[in-house]
């Protein structure tokens, strides 16, 4: 029996092990060319250089569409989580008999293709008393909707999880009205998985291109935008902006996750 759970184990770690070398392999070469000054018929490269990276800081526009890219997403993000925390507890708790047409909804996202969807916005928005094309109000509708699905499923699942019916109906029964038994018993329970999804949706939305650019690529540039644009420029500084938005999604991961867990214990 041990040796069979043994030989389970190591199947179960070669798996990962494939798994993540075929995840990595193209983050360590394009990390590799990204400080590459000359490479062409060796393993690695001839020589190095921090030359991309200084170029790529030291031009304005970067600096510009990681802001634009940075407040779009957060604004994005922020919207969504006032919006959809409400009203999936609301759904999930009080009126379950809508949540078929929720799911509904919210796998529309996946149904409608992103040049379908981009050329419906802009057909809607472009006259009548909403015209909103080009700027940043369609952007950040556009990526409402996109999320919907990732913050739907995740609050969801947090608070059927956590027995959020039950746990409500005791809070009552303690004496404790709807909104406190939401914010100090509901709400940090579900806090790891909003924060879950509130991660998530923020690193979809800040690797969007497809919609962004289609919506308002001549009028606003993201960092996705920007990288389009100066990838046939050169493949070194191509490189060097992907690892420099690969680290800053990281980092910026890891912030939230630690303001997640404090914000978490204060409601606690």
């Amino acid at each position: 029996m041990k040796t069979e759970t043994k030989k389970a184990g190591w199947g179960h770690r070669s798996l990962m092990l494939i798994l993540m070398i075929y995840l990595l392999l193209p983050l360590l070469a394009t990390f590799i060319y990204a400080f590459a000054k000359e490479w062409q018929a060796t393993i690695l490269p001839e020589s190095w250089t921090l030359e991309w990276f200084k170029e790529m800081f030291l031009d304005v526009r970067f600096l510009e569409a990681l802001w634009t890219s940075l407040y779009l997403c957060i604004i994005s993000v922020v919207l969504s989580l006032v919006v959809m925390l409400p009203a999936v507890f609301i759904i999930t708790v009080y009126l379950p008999k809508l949540e078929t047409f929720m799911k509904g909804i919210v796998v529309l996202p996946y149904a409608v293709p992103g040049v379908v969807a981009a050329v419906g916005l802009i057909r809607a928005y472009s006259s009548g008393p909403i015209n909103i094309t080009g700027t940043a109000y369609i952007l950040i509708g556009a990526y409402f909707i996109i999320i919907l699905p990732y913050m739907y499923q995740g609050i969801r699942n947090s608070l059927l999880t956590v027995s959020a019916v039950e746990l409500l109906n005791s809070a009552e029964m303690l004496g404790a009205s709807r909104y406190k038994a939401f914010v100090t018993v509901i709400l940090p329970n579900i806090w790891p998985g909003v924060v879950t999804s509130t991660l998530l949706s923020f690193s979809v939305l800040f690797g969007e291109f497809v919609l962004t650019n289609m919506l308002v690529g001549g009028h606003i540039q993201t960092i996705q935008v920007y990288l389009y644009q100066r990838v046939n420029e050169s493949g070194h500084l191509a490189s060097a902006i992907a690892i420099s938005y690969f680290v800053f999604i990281l980092v910026l991961s890891m912030i939230l996750m630690k303001l997640g867990k404090k914000v978490n214990k204060g409601i606690s």
